[in-house]
């Protein structure tokens, strides 16, 4: 019996990649040891980042933790995020991360970032400029509102 719980286990997570299923071991490690400040966390996981994405990491940090200091910074799936009231507000996505062609920054449903019936939550990072530090920090004041 208890073989074949752990075959339908193993054919349950069989559609996920090895990054998919060590972001969720991630996930599982960061629910059981839940801290009050996250942010020794966060700062380790972006040092573990390859250059480009610690570069960005390290600058949307600095950037989030400045326009919005009441923000608690922690880690979600082994990633940067920033979390309002216990939950996530933004979070970071290294494209190191899943192999992927860029970096992402998003929001989660609590940001305050409605603008009609559609809007974007989920941006690609390739590189920040000014300008696009600039747009961040907009989204990132407007969405703690």
């Amino acid at each position: 019996m208890a073989a074949t719980k752990k075959a339908a286990r193993d054919e349950e997570v069989e559609g996920f990649t090895a990054e998919e299923r060590a972001a969720m071991k991630e996930r599982a490690r960061e629910v059981r040891g839940k801290k009050k400040d996250g942010t020794a966390d966060l700062l380790e996981k972006i040092s573990e980042m390859g250059d480009a994405d610690r570069a960005i990491a390290e600058r949307l940090h600095a950037l989030i933790t400045e326009a919005a200091p009441e923000l608690a910074p922690k880690t979600w799936y082994g990633m940067p995020a920033y979390a309002k009231d216990g939950k996530v507000l933004c979070f970071f996505q290294a494209a190191g991360k899943f192999d992927s062609r860029y970096a992402t920054f998003g929001f989660n449903d609590i940001a305050n970032l409605d603008d009609g019936e559609m809007w974007p939550t989920t941006f690609a990072l390739t590189e920040l400029t000014p300008r696009g530090e600039q747009t961040i920090v907009e989204l990132v004041k407007k969405a703690v509102r």
